[in-house]
């Protein structure tokens, strides 16, 4: 059987820390790089990341709507990338943040997590606003090829807030319903569970959340958002230990220099690992 992405993210993060680099080639970055804003910057631009970092970094997460936008020919590039990536040993959370119902859903987990899939990803963000149970073929695909999901639950972006924030009826917001669903997901699994949550590491003070789902946090919002390693603990609290932080611009825009690429990669993991705590 395919070893759960929960032990084998747990295992990358204890190895190589718990940084995650994006992948996002938009247009202004690509420029800053000197690169053409068309497919031959796209691909130069991604095997770059890869090359740079895919021995250094626990988790790689390309968005798929940059590579989208250049349609067929920036699907190929994707499919190369996520390829690259998984073959050097990182692992991939493709950030495309599908949700839908039924046979949709099905399709969009069959394209990013069944394992014969040219795009088949370790993890896949999916986007719960169509009612939790709408991630159900997902969530039964995931645990079928040994992959993961993140929920969108408390994201960084400010008006996430008025769907996230609004409470029901039992007097629990939706963000922490969703949490508390993906607790129920993890239940009972070791080292670590498969199904995580998107927590912006913006937000300050979540204490009065229950993070403890036994499963990872991607937090988004270091470096470019305004975050910093060092709140990591102010937010997630008793939870930090499954954080993944992604820094995404913060470490792309020393490209296309190796050696500045991964230099910066470096300093932002030792100040997460220093804002970690011991023992």
């Amino acid at each position: 059987m395919t070893e759960p992405f929960g032990a084998r993210l747990r295992r990358a993060m204890d190895e190589r820390g718990p940084l995650c680099v994006g992948i996002d080639p938009h247009s202004s970055l690509l420029t800053e790089w000197g690169l053409n804003d068309d497919v031959a910057g796209l691909e130069r631009f991604s095997r770059t990341v890869v090359e740079a970092l895919s021995d250094r970094v626990a988790v790689f997460k390309p968005q798929s709507a940059f590579f989208e936008r250049f349609g067929s020919r920036g699907v190929a590039v994707l499919e190369k990338t996520v390829q690259e990536a998984r073959a050097a040993g990182a692992l991939v959370l493709m950030d495309a943040k599908r949700g839908d119902i039924g046979s949709t859903m099905a399709a969009y987990a069959e394209a990013f997590l069944r394992k014969d899939s040219p795009l088949f990803s370790d993890a896949l963000t999916v986007s719960p606003y169509l009612g939790y149970g709408s991630l159900s073929p997902a969530v039964v695909l995931a645990r079928e090829s040994g992959a993961g999901l993140f929920v969108l639950a408390l994201t960084s972006n400010p008006e996430g807030g008025e769907v996230q924030h609004a409470v029901r009826a039992d007097g629990r917001n939706v963000g922490a319903t969703m949490l508390a669903h993906l607790a129920a997901e993890n239940t009972g699994e070791e080292p670590l569970g498969s199904f995580g949550a998107v927590v912006g590491a913006t937000h300050g003070d979540l204490s009065s959340y229950d993070l403890d789902i036994n499963g990872p946090l991607l937090a988004p919002g270091v470096g470019a958002q305004g975050a910093t390693p060092a709140d990591l603990p102010g937010v997630f609290g008793a939870a930090i230990r499954n954080v993944v932080p992604n820094v995404s611009r913060g470490v792309l825009r020393h490209g296309p220099d190796v050696s500045a690429l991964r230099a910066s990669a470096e300093r932002f993991a030792d100040e997460i690992r220093s804002a970690l705590p011991t023992g």
